[in-house]
């Protein structure tokens, strides 16, 4: 019994509240999300209880949780005063950012706006990576975006091009990827070369639909001021005033990189993104990526940024995803090595 009573008290001790007076009526409901779904996610993914009480919130649980939630809900608070308008996505990013890093601005990051797609939306960066990602490519000429799949590292390159382009700081834009699949298998398919390589620069294309309506899109590609091409066709060429994006680029060979990165002229700029654990080259074969990593990652005026898990911006249950796959392949690793000893 006196067990019982000592537990439920430590219990108790654990519980701590915070009281948040929020002014702002329409703000405030802004900030609820509709159906309260911003407090929901932020309860759940807290584990805190939150009480609505007019305009004031009540927050309760572990004290650390309680403190993070508030600081969470006063930083949402003051996007929102700043005519930013929160989304449940947005709570979602909030909450894996301040988890991270306590000291991280909200404003900071989500206020950057980078560009309006075609569909009226505004791109920002949604994390600290992503922030310093942007950033990057704004002061260095050469960067490289390495990490897992959703981590906006195409999106967000495709998003400063475009802005770039419409401020006319430089002629054209040059998206390449190479089409790992190519050799035998493209013999197979019907049409020309460039009919053969067009599945494998598709996503290219969705992410351009996605900043620039498709009228103008066609005819910015049938000018040439954007250009869509396998990294076979840069061979030869120098890329003068040009932001050229080189995506996948894990599945380069160390010669192709070497290619790409000699081919940039004056006034031009070079994003290089890819994922060096999704390698689709045959065995044998060196990734181009990981061998400019080892080889360039102390040349002044070049810049690697590192994405992770936490920064990945597609559905939540995509980083839950690819965090089982890192722990299983951890571990098969750590039972090859117990096997060889």
């Amino acid at each position: 019994m006196k067990d019982e009573k000592n537990r439920l008290l430590t219990s108790a001790q654990q519980k701590e509240s915070a009281h948040l007076e929020l002014n702002d009526p329409r703000l405030f409901r802004d900030l609820l999300g509709q159906h309260d779904q911003h407090i929901k996610i932020l309860q759940q993914a807290l584990d805190v209880r939150i009480r609505v009480r007019g305009s004031s919130l009540e927050i309760e649980g572990d004290p650390l949780q309680v403190e993070l939630a508030g600081q969470i809900i006063r930083q949402l608070y003051g996007l929102l005063e700043k005519g930013y308008p929160v989304y449940p996505s947005d709570v979602d990013y909030a909450i894996r950012i301040l988890s991270g890093d306590s000291r991280a601005k909200l404003q900071d990051i989500f206020l950057d706006t980078i560009y309006i797609s075609a569909h009226k939306r505004t791109i920002t960066p949604k994390s600290i990576a992503q922030k310093a990602y942007i950033d990057a490519i704004r002061r260095y000429d050469i960067v490289f975006g390495i990490g897992p799949a959703g981590t906006g590292k195409t999106y967000l390159a495709m998003a400063m091009a475009v802005a770039e382009l419409m401020k006319n700081n430089f002629v054209r834009i040059i998206l390449t990827r190479p089409a790992v699949e190519a050799g035998e298998k493209l013999g197979f398919l019907p049409g020309d070369l460039a009919e053969k390589v067009n599945p494998y620069l598709r996503p290219l294309y969705d992410a351009l639909h996605d900043m620039v309506d498709f009228d103008r899109a066609r005819k910015l590609v049938e000018r040439g001021t954007i250009e869509v091409a396998p990294l076979a066709f840069m061979r030869g060429r120098t890329l003068n005033d040009s932001f050229v994006i080189l995506d996948e680029a894990q599945n380069t060979t160390p010669e192709q990189m070497k290619m790409f990165l000699t081919r940039l002229g004056y006034g031009s700029k070079a994003v290089i993104t890819g994922d060096a654990t999704q390698i689709d080259l045959p065995a044998g074969k060196a990734s181009g990526l990981k061998e400019a990593f080892r080889i360039l990652r102390g040349v002044h005026g070049i810049r690697f940024v590192n994405f992770t898990e936490k920064d990945v911006a597609r559905h939540h249950l995509v980083q839950e995803i690819i965090t089982a796959y890192e722990r299983d392949e951890n571990q098969i690793a750590s039972a090859d090595r117990a096997d060889k000893r």
